[in-house]
């Protein structure tokens, strides 16, 4: 069964020149844990606002479980958590007061969103800023709080636009970890918007990649992936101000200052390693398979071209 089905999807903006979505078709499955990449200006907020019923599209079709959402608008009623990149919306209530009646506006009893706020205080350990306003918290900490609030009461679909900014690496540790166990345990269908390739990848079953409001490839992580089989993935890291001497036909990603990621033929490793080693700048390099990422980048350098 379709969680969503997608026809000819196109939004576009009073004062723009080019649509946000331009004729988006898609399918994700009921249970699916989908991804959408793309750089900033993608069209990727704009696609999931439209799947939560938030925007109007300008022309095409969304079905939710086979019910047009511009009919039948409260069908998303209890049925979704949509958590997006920032909002303000709970700034006036407690961490608690969020996530009960959230709960309760859900569907939930009063005895079981209770028991619902105190389940998801423990999973994302927010108990010590139970009494807390959500506008005093840090940044990483209402990131926290939103994702809690997106899942109270067990939406059948979670629509998350990049649930770990902000966060600190053990926090984006253990959202992956709750979100695993969501989609285990429950079955929800999950749509991640996210830059973070490198842990998404460990998620995702199918990923679908935006540029400039359009699909340019959609599929499993390993089969989108195969076209790379024949590459390896080197990771060079040096001194900021000294970056080592490759050969002219290199062409490296800058990750981060004194950082390279860079795609190789695999009959290319030994020359590569051999020319590293003996270089001075060169603190650490790393040779493994492709990643998704790498796949991400191979596309966008294409589109380029």
């Amino acid at each position: 069964m379709l969680a969503y089905e997608v026809r000819h999807l196109t939004k576009c903006y009073p004062r723009h020149k080019t649509p946000a979505n331009d004729d988006l078709s898609l399918e994700i499955a009921k249970g699916e844990f989908f991804g959408l990449l793309g750089d900033n200006g993608a069209g990727k907020t704009t696609l999931v606002k439209q799947l939560a019923n938030l925007l109007r599209p300008t022309h095409g079709d969304i079905r939710l479980f086979g019910q047009p959402l511009s009919t039948a608008p409260l069908v998303m009623t209890g049925k979704l958590g949509y958590m997006p990149q920032s909002g303000r919306a709970l700034n006036n209530l407690t961490v608690g007061e969020a996530l009960y009646f959230t709960a309760h506006l859900r569907g939930f009893s009063r005895r079981d969103a209770r028991q619902e706020r105190d389940r998801l205080l423990e999973i994302f350990e927010l108990g010590p800023m139970r009494q807390r306003p959500t506008a005093r918290l840090s940044g990483g900490q209402r990131r926290l709080v939103a994702l809690a609030t997106s899942m109270a009461a067990a939406p059948r679909i979670l629509i998350l636009d990049e649930p770990t900014n902000d966060l600190a690496p053990q926090n984006r540790i253990r959202v992956w970890d709750i979100l695993r166990e969501q989609h285990a345990q429950q079955g929800t269908t999950i749509i991640l918007v996210t830059h973070n390739v490198l842990e998404a990848e460990r998620v995702i079953e199918r990923v679908g990649i935006m540029k400039n409001g359009r699909l340019i490839a959609i599929g499993r992580p390993g089969g989108l992936k195969a076209e790379l089989n024949h590459q390896l993935r080197l990771e060079i890291i040096f001194i900021p101000d000294r970056p080592p001497v490759l050969p002219a036909s290199t062409v490296p990603h800058l990750a981060a200052p004194g950082r390279w990621n860079l795609l190789i033929g695999r009959e290319e490793a030994p020359a590569y390693l051999d020319l590293l080693s003996y270089d001075p700048a060169v603190e650490d390099f790393r040779l493994s398979t492709a990643t998704l990422e790498d796949l991400y980048l191979a596309i966008m350098v294409e589109q380029q071209t």
